[in-house]
């Protein structure tokens, strides 16, 4: 019999009834996606609190290294026309 530690690690996220984006619940190992999905309902869905959730694989997820972060996000510091402040937001908008 497969021991869960033998299963891929799957990473979770969740939007919440008022949340506009998914945000990191926790992992949990599953043998596959549809498993990995029900388990993370059970999980971190209890209270009927969430609306969506995403499965990824966490060896799908590559991330940036925070020794490495001045290096690395220092190129964008160069480009303010991709501030926010160089643009007009119409009235009404609520969620940009």
């Amino acid at each position: 019999m497969s021991n869960s530690t033998e299963w891929p690690l799957w990473e979770v996220f969740v939007r919440s009834r008022r949340g506009l984006s998914h945000t990191h619940a926790g992992s949990l190992h599953a043998p596959d996606a549809e498993m990995a999905l029900r388990n993370a309902r059970d999980l971190y869905t209890r209270r009927s609190e969430g609306v969506s959730l995403w499965v990824v694989p966490s060896a799908a997820i590559t991330a940036s290294s925070p020794d490495e972060k001045d290096a690395f996000f220092d190129p964008a510091a160069d480009k303010p026309y991709r501030h926010p402040t160089f643009y007009d937001i119409p009235e009404g908008v609520q969620h940009l």
